[in-house]
């Protein structure tokens, strides 16, 4: 599955701080701006699979249960 997220990266010292927009709480940093992006990819990806079982706790046996891919 491709999705693609906004990284907003600052220079914060020696280190970089970033965060997205679309996902609340997904923060990343790191000593690079590659090391920031992936630490904040790590973050983002995280939150999505913790959303996902989470929903999923509370959906009926008996619903229907699809994925559904946005490109």
């Amino acid at each position: 599955m491709h999705n693609e997220f906004t990284a907003i990266i600052e220079k914060d010292g020696e280190w970089y701080i970033a965060y997205c927009p679309e996902i609340p709480g997904a923060n990343g940093q790191g000593r690079t701006i590659e090391e920031c992006r992936e630490s904040l990819a790590e973050a983002i990806a995280l939150i999505l699979e913790d959303r996902r079982e989470d929903v999923l706790r509370g959906v009926p046996a008996d619903a229907v249960k699809e994925m559904v891919v946005v490109q």
